[in-house]
């Protein structure tokens, strides 16, 4: 039987070979550069957006995903196939260069600032050089790749800023600030584009929580960043396992969720608006309100439809007529053996809107889980936090030279230009961005400022692999 020789039919190796891992144009752009050109300086920033402030995290994975392996014959003779069908030109000897005289690996340095970091947009987050003059473009070949850092990113810093709101709240409201991590589930694995973006989107959300069901995120976490286990969750009731039963026999679906998953200190959720919520919920108050007792257990009850502050409110109202409350410290009442997971409508805006309710009503912060999909890990683009990849130098023989891009119709993707550098403050850790070299007017100040970038990657070699817990511990440095 002969051998299938298509290069294109194992889609698991074309995803692999960072040579294709580009936009069509850039195969071009080693003929477009002034032929005195020999090396090339870029970076990537946040350009503003939703947020003030972006937390760094994804990078280690992508560049152990793709740029840790070399580059091969056979993923050359692929690349070329493809870009001479596709109609653009090839640099195979640039290519061929990299196999022979750096082992296939890409002669590119790689300064980001340390995962975890919360830093003000406007401000460079990672360059990328490349000073082998046969090669110097790859600085911008890779951007297509590099800058899909943007979406780990955006996760990272929305999970990052819910998390202050939620613990603004609960510090106003509760007793318990060790719930936080637990306080918004990721239910967003079903509403992503792909694996990948499960696996980097959810690992993405997990720097600020402690909760998920995007078992693809957990994992990402656990192998990319050294994690024995990065989160948890329970069992939980879906529709399918309730309406299973009939509606006549709702009431003994919900006892079988006590009866398999009630346990002393457990927490089992139960999705209870299959049919009638209300009457659900009097079902949970009256015939089954000593099981839940009797379990040792919290019974979590998951409205799925309708108004999501209006419902959590009446669920509340309803559970605390049949379980009752106590009040805390705080003069909030919290309820008695049972909770809240609010998971249908959940965003940013909703999530202020129903702990500001809950607070109004009396309710503490530690009635309410959310379980959040489609607005945690899709409802972005590169654009919430306006993210950028540019050249900001070249070296043209042996000088460099700055370049930038300042368009007059748009004065926002005014560029920065020369070989940037990262500052931060030790004493009040604020950020600046500046070029190297750093000319100082003041030594005083010179010396309240410490480089924020570390060389993360060179020629092939992670050189810094750090922890899940050490990204969070920084991501979190500043709470109380």
């Amino acid at each position: 039987m002969q051998k299938d020789i298509n290069p294109f039919n194992d889609m698991a190796s074309i995803l692999s070979n960072p040579i294709l891992n580009t936009d069509s144009y850039k195969a071009s752009h080693y003929l477009q550069y002034p032929p005195e050109a020999s090396a090339m300086f870029s970076y990537i920033e946040s350009r503003g957006g939703r947020y003030e402030r972006t937390l760094f995290f994804g990078l280690q994975m992508l560049i152990k995903e793709y740029l840790c392996r070399p580059i091969t014959a056979e993923m050359i003779g692929q690349a070329k196939a493809f870009f001479t069908a596709h109609g653009e030109p090839f640099n195979e000897a640039g290519w061929r260069y990299i196999v022979e005289h750096h082992d296939g690996y890409l002669p590119v340095r790689i300064r980001a600032v340390p995962e975890g970091s919360v830093v003000p947009t406007h401000n460079v987050l990672v360059t990328v050089e490349c000073d082998d003059p046969q090669v110097f473009w790859l600085a911008s070949y890779l951007e297509t790749m590099l800058l899909r850092v943007w979406y780990p990113i955006t996760v990272a810093t929305q999970s990052w800023h819910l998390r202050e709101t939620i613990r603004a709240y609960l510090e106003k409201s509760s007793d318990d600030l060790t719930q936080l991590p637990f306080k918004l589930h990721d239910f967003g694995a079903r509403g992503v584009s792909s694996a990948e973006s499960a696996a980097i989107g959810g690992s993405a959300h997990l720097v600020s929580f402690m909760g998920s069901d995007t078992v693809l995120g957990v994992i990402a976490a656990n192998h990319y960043y050294n994690e024995p286990m990065a989160a948890f969750s329970v069992p939980a009731a879906e529709h399918s396992t309730i309406t299973s039963w009939g509606r006549e026999r709702e009431t003994d679906a919900f006892r079988n969720m006590i009866a398999k998953f009630g346990k002393p200190g457990a927490i089992v959720s139960v999705v209870s608006d299959s049919y009638d919520l209300f009457s659900a919920l009097k079902v949970w108050g009256t015939e089954l309100k000593q099981a839940v007792l009797d379990s040792g257990g919290t019974l979590v009850i998951r409205p799925d439809s309708g108004d999501p502050l209006t419902i959590v409110l009446q669920t509340m109202r309803a559970l605390e007529a049949s379980f009752g409350s106590t009040v805390n410290s705080k003069g909030r009442r919290v309820l008695n053996n049972v909770r809240v997971i609010q998971g249908d409508g959940v965003n940013p805006d909703s999530i202020e809107a129903i702990l500001a309710g809950m607070d109004e009503a009396g309710f503490a912060a530690d009635n309410i889980v959310f379980g959040m999909g489609g607005a945690l890990l899709q409802q972005i683009n590169r654009d919430t936090q306006r993210f950028a990849m540019k050249c900001s130098a070249i070296r043209l023989g042996d000088e460099w030279h700055d370049v930038h891009k300042d368009p007059v119709t748009d004065a926002g993707k005014r560029s920065m230009k020369g070989r940037l550098t990262l500052l931060v403050n030790r004493h009040t850790g604020e950020y600046r961005t500046v070029t190297l070299p750093v000319a100082w007017d003041d030594r005083t100040v010179e010396d309240d400022w410490d480089e924020a970038l570390v060389t993360v990657f060179d020629s092939g070699k992670l050189l810094v692999d750090v922890a899940f817990s050490e990204v969070r511990k920084r991501a979190h440095a500043g709470e109380g």
